[in-house]
């Protein structure tokens, strides 16, 4: 695939692998990715597979065995320790199914920790970090503790913590796994927003079908490769699934 200005995350022959008591542990035998400004990915794959890993390996959370991950056309991987969190910081936002919230601070400072740590002055990121409640429905949920909203605001405001820096994708790892069916649309419904409006690009690693076909594509991992996937057709009108 020719690389263009607008793919904002290229894996390229992607391996990992673990010592096991057998040897070794062959996960990712070969993986290539290319995701565009603006696009929704969807991953699946039978459980154990190795999508979390291909995504922790994605955001540079891993180091690969071999291959290499481009963010923003850039090598991340011949990068050392400091530069490499510094562009992952840049470039990329994580959502996780448990959203890693800070229990002693409130949303707005959850927030916020990213801008501080990337050097923002603490008045510029206190009204960033509103802005981004806004933007995900929590205009008036700013100030509650952590442990003090419900399972999906809690998520939500992991989404806004994911886009404080700006980041070209976001990665997501089951986000709506721990929520309920409301919560999970509303989630889902936000991911497609935030895409139509501010052209985010997203890769979701996911069981969930239903969100999977509605990506733009749809990829399995299975014996540590990527292919495409169709979308499954929706049932008919009055029909059974």
């Amino acid at each position: 695939m020719e690389k263009t200005n607008d793919i904002v995350l290229s894996a390229e022959e992607l391996r990992m692998s673990f010592p096991s008591g057998a040897g070794e542990l062959h996960v990712l035998t070969g993986v290539d990715l290319d995701i565009e400004r603006g696009e929704i990915v969807s991953i699946v794959g039978a459980s154990g597979v190795g999508k979390s890993t291909l995504l922790h390996l994605c955001g540079t959370l891993l180091r690969p065995t071999s291959g290499r991950v481009l963010l923003g056309g850039v090598d991340a991987f011949r990068l050392g320790d400091g530069e490499l969190s510094r562009l992952r910081n840049r470039r990329v936002g994580f959502i996780f199914q448990f959203h890693h919230l800070l229990p002693e601070f409130t949303a707005l400072e959850n927030v916020m920790l990213p801008l501080l740590i990337g050097g923002t002055a603490k008045p510029d990121a206190a009204r960033s970090a509103r802005d981004l409640l806004a933007g995900v429905g929590l205009a008036d949920r700013a100030h509650p503790l952590a442990p003090d909203l419900s399972g999906g605001e809690q998520q939500r405001v992991a989404v806004a913590r994911a886009l404080a820096a700006r980041p070209d994708i976001v990665l997501a790892d089951e986000p709506s796994g721990n929520l309920d069916d409301r919560s999970s649309e509303d989630l889902h419904g936000l991911f497609w927003t935030l895409r139509d409006e501010r052209a985010q690009a997203f890769a979701i690693v996911t069981h969930d079908e239903a969100l999977a076909d509605r990506a733009d594509r749809k990829l399995r991992l299975h014996d540590g490769r990527l292919s495409a996937e169709p979308p499954r057709p929706a049932p008919a009108a009055g029909g059974r699934a």
